[in-house]
């Protein structure tokens, strides 16, 4: 992805929140919603939806473990479907199989320093093991194969002895992004798993991942404040909110959260969704004068961001009266081929803030699948019981999702882990 350069609800009952709901149990001092699936689903699946609140002897962690892209409930359900032979979870499930990366003969290909962007690019290599990681740690938890369980711990304990440096021209920082919250995920998956490095992989995040990350959101590699596109923020506020989680450092969480809502560059809702069409029910997104490749982009960045926090027990999905909501509306709907309003786009790039604009809608890439809209029609139309006839057309067009490996070889096909419909069909 390229940046400007120079020229720039629930099923049941959900139980609310700070910034619009009143918490209905906590961990560790973070509210937990006790929102799920409904009851029938519940009781065949063995577990609820959210993250389990009951009291247990000793102290608590920060957080509800596993509680980022996927709770304990979303995995029971796949694995009670999928052993069941049950649809659309099996469909999802051959679709993971059936990709190379998940097998358990993957060998980890670790590097001591990775580069994305400039002379002696080698960050394929890493999200290719990343992916290989993540696909190995679902099969071991929806199947029970020891060898995949063991396959992604020999990944990540790879990477985490030999990794010391991501670099690279400005693509560093989504590097730190976009293979931080990947890799915290893929750990998030094994983290109680015997042989696995857990405080080597952490150390690992915190010291190579978490530094760029954090720069990347307080300084913008120098740049005036608009001069990158959304993702740029998106990839990084993920990355910190999946390190904070893992490392159980609520410090981190909290600024991820506050980034979402509040921060000064593209990635905040406002800015990455500036522009609000109530009658319709849409929001402009950012980079819709861009491409639409980065605009699908930015859904699943967002989508990823606002399930972590939701495992968690925090509501992002329906911030700012469902913004969000409102922009992958009108992303979904562009996408299916139909019109939606576009308001002029005006910011300042580079250093020295030169001035830009884009008064129409791009069609650059326009109606191209990836695996990002499962989880946002699953959230939305089934979880809180919203219409949103775009997102879902979109869901039920890329049905069954696919996840790295299955979109291309390049590095937009691994921007999302995928395998939605597997995982949040509900």
């Amino acid at each position: 992805m390229a940046e400007h350069n120079k020229h720039r609800i629930s099923r049941r009952s959900v139980i609310q929140i700070a910034g619009g709901v009143a918490a209905a149990g906590a961990v560790g001092g973070i509210a937990v919603s006790l929102s799920g699936g409904d009851s029938a689903d519940a009781a065949q699946d063995g577990a609820s939806e959210a993250p389990s609140t009951s009291s247990t002897a000793g102290p608590k962690p920060a957080f509800a473990h596993p509680g980022m892209l996927h709770n304990a409930g979303d995995l029971n359900r796949a694995k009670v479907r999928v052993a069941a032979k049950k649809d659309p979870w099996l469909a999802g499930w051959q679709r993971l199989t059936a990709n190379r990366h998940s097998a358990s003969t993957w060998k980890p290909n670790p590097q001591a320093t990775v580069i994305r962007g400039g002379e002696g690019q080698n960050y394929a290599i890493l999200f290719n093991d990343i992916h290989a990681a993540y696909q190995n740690a679902l099969r071991w938890k929806i199947a029970g194969t020891k060898e995949n369980a063991e396959a992604a711990v020999a990944i990540l304990n790879a990477w985490s002895a030999t990794l010391t440096t991501v670099t690279g021209n400005s693509d560093r920082f989504l590097a730190s992004g976009i293979y931080g919250y990947q890799f915290a995920n893929a750990a998030e998956l094994v983290r109680g798993y015997p042989g696995f490095e857990l405080a080597r992989f952490k150390k690992m995040l915190l010291n190579v991942f978490h530094p760029l990350s954090d720069d990347f959101l307080k300084h913008h590699n120098g740049a005036v404040i608009t001069n990158y596109w959304a993702n740029w923020d998106l990839c990084n506020i993920a990355s910190i909110m999946a390190i904070g989680i893992l490392c159980d450092d609520k410090a981190k969480f909290d600024r991820a959260v506050k980034y979402f809502k509040k921060g000064a560059g593209n990635g905040s809702i406002k800015n990455a969704a500036p522009f609000v069409y109530e009658d319709q029910g849409l929001a402009q997104w950012q980079e819709s004068g861009r491409d639409q490749g980065h605009t699908v982009m930015g859904m699943g960045l967002l989508g990823s961001i606002c399930e972590m926090a939701w495992n968690q027990g925090v509501d992002l999905y329906g911030y700012d009266d469902n913004r969000l909501m409102k922009g992958a509306e009108y992303v979904a709907k562009y996408n299916l081929g139909g019109d939606v309003p576009f308001t002029k786009y005006s910011w300042r790039t580079g250093t020295w803030g030169g001035y830009r604009e884009q008064t129409v809608i791009s069609d650059i890439g326009r109606g191209q699948i990836r695996p990002v809209w499962e989880l946002l029609h699953n959230h939305y139309a089934r979880r809180r019981r919203l219409s949103v006839p775009h997102v879902t057309a979109m869901a039920e067009k890329v049905r069954a999702e696919g996840g790295g490996g299955d979109y291309g070889p390049n590095s937009g096909g691994f921007d999302q882990l995928g395998f939605g419909t597997l995982l949040y069909s509900k």
